[in-house]
């Protein structure tokens, strides 16, 4: 089982096609958690105790976190915008790349 969380600053609903892609993967949303509104510095904190992958659209992540020294991999979604339609053909990007995935590293879906 690989869990993964969702940034909250993507939609809600892309959580059940990314489950869609292996039924390996276990997605949570920061909503969900009850972390909504956590700056990401203590977010990827948390995060890391209980999830291997993070997924987000926050183009700033990677210059405001060290990410290499953390027990989680990033996923950056690069999209034109932050809307569902836009970020939904990078979702089938994921499935190879999540299941390669390493802690500590941060890799863009483009």
């Amino acid at each position: 089982m690989i869990k993964i969380l969702l940034d909250e600053c993507l939609p809600k609903k892309l959580k059940y096609r990314v489950e869609e892609l292996d039924p390996d993967f276990d997605v949570t949303t920061v909503p969900e958690m009850n972390w909504a509104g956590a700056k990401d510095g203590p977010l990827l904190s948390k995060a890391e105790k209980d999830f291997d992958i993070f997924i987000t659209s926050d183009r700033n992540l990677s210059f405001q976190q060290p990410i290499q020294n953390s027990e989680i991999h990033v996923f950056l979604l690069i999209a034109p915008t932050n809307i569902y339609e836009d970020l939904l053909p990078l979702i089938e990007k994921l499935e190879p790349v999540i299941k390669n995935y390493e802690s500590g590293q941060f890799s863009k879906i483009k």
